[in-house]
């Protein structure tokens, strides 16, 4: 009996994977307008959002949150960028037109 391997993984599986979570979808969604929905931010909008905004937008634990966000991350949907003790996360716009591109054309 011959024991197949799985298929090879697609690029676009961890995206999905992320983007299977509505707490994700709702941070992803909500960093597209980051001044608006993570007012009274002390540092530029350019380096991304606070992790501590996020978090308090979220309503849910430190670690909670800091798990979505690293989903998200290893995705290659946001970047992050440590400053300090603080990281930043803002959504990787390049990331994101290439798999709604991938989805456009594939489905």
């Amino acid at each position: 009996m011959t024991i197949q391997r799985p298929p090879p993984a697609h690029p676009f599986d961890e995206a999905f994977k992320a983007l299977s979570n509505p707490v994700r979808r709702k941070i992803l969604a909500e960093l597209k307008e980051p001044e608006q929905n993570f007012p009274g931010q002390d540092h530029p909008y350019a380096w991304g959002v606070c992790a501590g905004k996020i978090e308090g937008a979220c309503g849910l634990s430190q670690s909670t949150v800091s798990a979505h966000l690293s989903q998200l991350h290893q995705a290659g949907l946001v970047t992050a960028k440590k400053c300090g003790q603080w990281i930043f996360y803002k959504r990787d716009e390049a990331a994101i037109a290439r798999l709604l591109e991938f989805l456009n054309e594939a489905l």
